[in-house]
């Protein structure tokens, strides 16, 4: 760690609001980790041959990390933790090695309340460390795919945008082939359709990509039932990347998603749930909502957010109920978890 007595002012903020230590172990299985959570870690994964030719890798990411412990039951739900996360970025002159010290609170009882504690420890912990004016940034992804499923146009561009949000490259390409009602073309639908039902007869509980071969099938079953024609791509575009733009402090939030609904024919209450992003106006702290944000890790499901002390990020964390589930839980488990960046502190 770059300072003992900073990690030390930091772990005893995290002990007086009820966290406890929890060792996530530094090599994982990276097969693992790639077939239940999906490719997009492969190209930042550290990975070598073990002496039985099994890859592992050096955990890419501490949340993950703690996730899979706690599913091996060896880590109870509260917890903080103290390590590395050891990463490639594209990103010219990034850290390899990222020491962090986070919070989690695993199997979620009360949304509300956990999503306020974790933002509110970190932030304590923030104010503590640093004398700069401290920024957040908030969004919440649950809000985008609200809108999604409000709006009239196939259930496949539906599944489609919300599966492809945390790429914004790619989101900003469908974009602009739902602009110009470009669907996939019949040779690519044809071979998607065929793949279908040789995946028909796999073992139905086989996991790819963190999603069961019966699940994979239901939504793909989804795509090709739906009507190929759809006209109003152009308009139903527009309203996404208007609502893209939003960019306004937390007490100005309620107008202007109001004032949205409005302008696009909405219903007026369709935001009306997210009262996690409205319960921060508690930390009586400036805060900005950008709804264009947050979006660059995928396994996020609400509320996200990022600390900055001047013009660093120093600490960033978020919701993230669908992750367990995708690293083998039965069923989904509400989680939420942030962490301290201290390499820009």
């Amino acid at each position: 760690m770059k300072s003992k007595k900073l990690s030390e002012q930091i772990i005893k903020t995290f002990r007086s609001n009820g966290f406890i230590l929890s060792e996530p172990d530094v090599l994982l299985d990276s097969e693992y980790i790639i077939q239940r959570s999906g490719e997009n870690f492969r190209k930042s994964m550290l990975t070598f041959e073990n002496e039985d030719g099994k890859v592992m890798c050096l955990r890419p990411d501490l949340t993950v990390a703690s996730c899979i412990k706690f599913l091996e039951k060896k880590s109870k739900s509260k917890i903080y933790y103290s390590g590395q996360a050891y990463r490639r970025s594209d990103k010219k002159g990034s850290d390899l090695i990222n020491d962090q010290l986070g919070i989690e609170i695993l199997g979620s009882k009360n949304q509300l309340q956990d999503d306020f504690k974790v933002i509110k420890t970190i932030l304590n912990s923030a104010k503590k460390i640093k004398s700069k004016k401290i920024k957040i940034k908030v969004s919440d992804i649950g809000l985008f795919k609200k809108l999604i499923n409000s709006l009239d146009m196939p259930e496949r561009w539906k599944l489609r945008l919300i599966r492809h949000f945390w790429r914004p490259t790619y989101f900003d390409e469908l974009l602009d082939r739902l602009d110009k009602n470009s669907d996939i073309d019949s040779d690519t639908f044809d071979t998607d359709k065929k793949r279908f039902y040789e995946m028909k007869k796999m073992d139905q509980n086989k996991i790819v990509a963190g999603r069961s071969i019966s699940e994979i099938l239901k939504r793909f079953d989804k795509k090709i039932k739906d009507p190929r024609s759809f006209s109003e791509g152009k308009q139903i575009a527009k309203i996404i990347r208007s609502f893209l733009k939003i960019n306004c402090k937390l007490t100005s939030l309620d107008e202007k998603l109001l004032d949205f609904a409005k302008k696009n024919n909405l219903k007026k209450n369709i935001f009306k749930e997210f009262k996690s992003i409205k319960n921060l106006k508690k930390l009586n702290q400036e805060i900005f909502f950008i709804t264009n944000f947050g979006r660059n890790i995928e396994y996020y499901t609400g509320l996200v957010f990022e600390i900055f002390a001047g013009k660093k990020e120093i600490a960033r964390g978020g919701r993230y109920d669908d992750l367990l589930k995708s690293l083998g839980a039965k069923k989904n488990i509400p989680a939420v978890g942030a962490a301290i960046n201290l390499n820009n502190i």
